[in-house]
């Protein structure tokens, strides 16, 4: 198993021997590695295979066995405010009554607290993250009443408005049109290239390269974390995937972006189902 160096200095998140189990079944099992500042970092694994526990572990959203998670050398309670985190569209009440703008604004009470009420700035700062994700002039829709690839921007505004150093994203691509991903991932790279780091669990393996520079691969454990160009290889894939994907390299599998299944086309596909 590869495993990166645990101990540097300059890691946005680190963590240490992290296990967590479900009915005594482990669904990470000493997870260790340590996530560079500043770098837009992939989350990839097969159906299963722990990548959505993984981050609601590290934000304390799910208990864990043992291990320790820090972010910037300090504790998760230390640092709350200069996390973000966008869940998985499924798992969000889309048919609660609220605003569009309203949805944006919960986003401010990690730095106002919940006693103080929002005032014109806040409201204006909203509004500011909507107009970045296309969403502006829908502030006054109820939520319920947008699209899926809609909804996922305001919850992707929402983020913005914490102004974090960190973001979390559990599959914010999943279910959106290509219109909607292309979005997201300017406003992922726009955040990136101001020193923001992004940890992002995704599923179309066909977008990988593309999209991240930095990557972990899990199957309960860790397969392999570092720099895209080190692993995402046909080797990890291969131990990651297992049978769930069927590799044959024309070119003696040299990187993952020439593995091919059997009949010759692309071993990947967009339509993974989310974990």
């Amino acid at each position: 198993m590869q495993k990166r160096d645990v101990m540097d200095t300059d890691a946005a998140v680190k963590v240490k021997h992290l296990t967590v189990s479900y009915h005594n079944t482990p669904v990470l099992w000493d997870v260790n590695l340590a996530i560079p500042a500043g770098v837009m970092a992939g989350i990839v694994g097969p159906n299963g295979a722990g990548k959505s526990t993984f981050i609601k572990s590290l934000l304390g959203l799910v208990p864990s066995l043992s291990g320790s998670v820090s972010f910037h050398g300090q504790s998760y309670k230390a640092q709350r405010k200069r996390i973000g985190y966008v869940p998985q569209r499924s798992s969000v009440d889309w048919d609660f009554p609220t605003t569009v703008l309203d949805v944006v604004m919960m986003g401010l009470y990690g730095r106002l607290g919940w006693l103080k009420r929002p005032g014109r700035k806040e409201r204006h700062e909203a509004l500011e993250a909507l107009e970045m994700v296309g969403m502006h002039d829908f502030a006054g829709r109820q939520i319920s009443q947008l699209s899926g690839g809609q909804q996922q921007r305001v919850f992707l505004a929402r983020a913005l408005v914490q102004q974090a150093d960190i973001y979390f994203l559990d599959e914010p691509m999943a279910g959106v049109d290509a219109t909607t991903e292309r979005a997201i991932i300017d406003i992922l790279r726009r955040l990136r290239d101001a020193g923001k780091t992004l940890i992002v669990v995704h599923h179309d393996l066909q977008t990988v390269q593309r999209y991240f520079d930095w990557l972990l691969m899990l199957n309960v454990e860790v397969i392999a974390s570092g720099p895209i160009d080190e692993v995402f290889t046909g080797d990890n894939l291969k131990r990651a995937y297992g049978g769930q994907i069927a590799l044959l390299d024309k070119h003696d599998v040299a990187n993952a972006s020439s593995v091919f299944d059997t009949t010759g086309a692309p071993a990947f596909t967009a339509t993974e189902r989310a974990e």
